[in-house]
This record gives structure tokens, C-alpha cells and sequence, in this order.
């Protein structure tokens, strides 16, 4: 049995499933979800055994709830808690790559799910990889500096003796531990959901598109911007903003330059003129923005946007679904739309959209 290994939000593993689910059948690919609430992850295994081919399938950028997506490659349980190593070159060296031999791995990542469970094998998983990684060096599994063109093994600790092998092909993966950038709050940011855009255009676009998509000089809309979190991330990276809200704004982003505080109902308004940017933030039920957002896209108002949908407390993957199916219907145009449950999320999701071709 082969397949993937897939972090996520502890208590959103069944939406995880879901999805995982849905677009390997619709796919052509047969397989199931093995998963527990809370614990952080879910395996979803092909009794085909085409790993790789469900990876292609189901490429990480496309997924909504899964911060890291890896190819399996061993479940070692019951190991020897006196001697981890062993179990895991000897998978290795059997060549549990689907049936080839493994290959030189370019990094090596010691983790653990984001669970409450599991956050004490934090310790551990530093000291085993600190032990494990000149071992996988003199076998001659793992490269004697990082090549980040390599793909990484990824070591997954469920408990002290317990262990999930996996690969992660750095094209097609998260590629922080764990599946989480690590961002630090500004002590600038009017609030924590300056966190949220931040991950949203780390994750969300890649390098080049951040270097050709957020330019000093474009122009940007907030809408439900108090107090004012997102505008500030937009205003440091050089933009021009209307901060769009009846609430009040930070009084140093309105001194920081370049923000115009408009009070007015955010979901009502509309630009004057055609704006490169749109975000929105705003607590509204995830239909009814989904539909605001195509709004804004079909009646040429932005070029891009990145919104959040706040989403119900069961069947979050269907009314993802829709929602998504919502704004691309009603928006009219040939857009391509990147959703993610960010880290720096709750109950909600991000989406990025683009022209098709950006």
C-alpha cells in the first residue's frame, strides 16, 4: 500500500479527507483516507500502489486543506526506541520509493504533526535528526551539504516509536517543517491578521509573480480594513491603498503615507477607477462574499485579489466547494484561483485569484 501523507489544521483532518478524496476519484484514482480528528494529518492511501501518479494528480498548490503534501514511502511501528536509526536506513536501502532505489535525498526533515498530541516529540525529533542525518550521510542516502534541487526525506514522528517515511519533491511541496512558514508579528502591525495576507502572498504566489504582482506604485483596495492589519502589509510593500471601513484605522498607518481611509460600508462600495489589488477581510457568510468578490472581477474593478471566506462549523469542503464554484461562475472571466487553509487561519480559508497566465 503506497500513497500520500498530508499535514493539515488539527480538527480539519475530515475536510482534508474529503478533498483528497473527491479529486483522486475525479481524477481516475482509487484510494481512502486514513486519518483520526485532531491528529494534524491524513494518510490517503492508492491500493494501486502509483504514488507518483496520484501526487501529479493532486499537485500541493491545488490543495485547500493541506499545508504539506508528501509521498509516502515507510510506516515503521513498534520500532526500537534504543535504535531508530536502523529501521529507517533499512526501509530506505529496500528501496521504498516505489520499488526503486531510494534516492540521494538533498535535506533531511525530523517533524512531528501540529497536534496537541504530538507537540511533545518536538525534543525528539530534534535529537533524531541530529543522529539520523550523518547516518543517511555515510550511507549514502542524503547529500554531505542541503541541495534544495534534491527532493527531502521527511521523517514523521507519531510517537517514540512510531514513524512515517516520506518524500518531498521540493516542486510540488511545502517547503518549510511541518508544512508552516514561521512568521514573526511586527511590532508595527495594527493586528495579528497582518500574519494572515503575509503567509497568504508568501504561500500563495511564488518569487516571480511577487516580484511582478506587488510593485511600489499599484493601487490596492481594503475592504473591512479596521484596524487596518492588511492595509499596512499592503502600504509596506509600496502600494497606494483606500482602506475601506466605518470602523477607525491605527492612527500610525494613516501617518505611514500612501493609505486614504474611506468610511463606508465595505461591502457596498465600489472604486472609481480600475485597482491592480483587492483584499478583503471581512466576517460575512462565505456565499455572500464569494459572490461580492466575482462582483468586483466581472465589472473590471481589480486585476487581483486575495479574500477570505469564514466557513460553517460542518461540511466546510462542500461549502468550499461551492464557494469557489460561486465566484468562478460569477465572475466571467478566465481566472486562476489558489485556495489555502493558511496556518495563520481559523475557521476560514484564503483565496488568491489571478488572470489566467499571471
Amino acid at each position: 500500500m503506497s500513497g500520500l501523507l498530508c499535514y493539515c489544521r488539527g480538527g480539519f483532518e475530515p475536510e482534508l479527507a474529503a478533498e483528497l478524496g473527491e479529486r483522486a476519484a475525479a481524477a481516475g484514482h482509487a484510494g481512502y483516507a486514513v486519518t483520526e480528528r485532531g491528529s494534524g494529518f491524513v494518510r490517503f492511501l492508492t491500493p494501486a500502489g502509483d504514488a507518483a501518479g496520484l501526487s501529479r494528480a493532486l499537485p500541493w498548490r491545488s490543495l485547500v486543506f493541506a499545508r504539506q503534501k508528501l509521498r509516502l514511502l515507510a510506516d515503521l511501528d513498534a520500532v526500537d526506541t534504543r535504535d531508530r536509526i536502523a529501521p529507517v536506513l533499512a526501509a530506505l536501502q529496500a528501496g521504498a520509493v516505489d520499488g526503486t532505489l531510494a534516492p540521494r535525498f538533498g535535506a533531511l526533515l525530523v517533524e512531528h504533526p501540529d497536534s496537541d498530541e504530538a507537540r511533545p516529540l518536538a525534543g525528539l525529533a530534534r535529537a533524531l535528526g541530529n543522529a539520523l542525518r550523518p547516518a543517511l550521510r555515510k550511507a549514502g542516502l542524503l547529500a554531505a551539504k542541503d541541495d534544495p534541487r534534491r527532493p527531502r526525506l521527511h521523517v514523521c514522528l507519531l510517537a517514540g516509536d512510531h514513524l512515517l517515511l516520506a518524500l518531498g519533491d521540493p516542486a510540488d511541496s511545502a517547503p518549510w517543517p511541518m508544512g508552516v512558514p514561521r512568521l514573526r508579528l511586527h511590532p508595527d502591525a495594527p493586528s495579528r491578521s497582518a500574519l494572515k495576507l503575509e503567509e497568504a502572498f508568501l504561500t500563495l504566489l511564488d518569487d516571480g509573480e511577487r516580484a511582478r504582482l506587488l510593485r511600489p506604485g499599484m493601487t490596492a483596495a481594503d475592504l473591512g480594513a479596521a484596524p487596518g492589519g492588511w492595509t499596512w502589509v499592503l502600504q509596506r510593500a509600496g502600494l497606494q491603498v483606500s482602506s475601506v471601513d466605518n470602523g477607525p484605522l491605527r492612527q500610525h498607518v494613516l501617518d505611514g503615507g500612501g493609505v486614504e481611509h474611506l468610511r463606508e460600508d465595505g461591502f457596498r462600495w465600489q472604486p472609481p477607477r480600475p485597482l491592480d489589488w483587492m483584499v478583503c477581510d471581512m466576517v460575512e457568510q462565505p456565499r455572500r462574499v464569494a459572490s461580492r468578490m466575482a462582483t468586483w472581477f466581472r465589472e473590471g474593478w481589480c486585476r487581483q485579489a486575495v479574500f477570505n471566506l469564514k466557513l460553517p462549523m460542518k461540511k466546510r469542503w462542500l461549502e468550499t466547494s461551492l464557494c469557489l464554484d460561486i465566484f468562478g461562475r460569477e465572475a466571467g472571466l478566465p481566472l486562476e484561483l489558489r485556495a489555502r487553509q493558511l496556518y495563520h487561519d481559523r475557521e476560514e480559508i484564503t483565496v488568491l485569484a489571478i488572470p489566467t497566465g499571471r
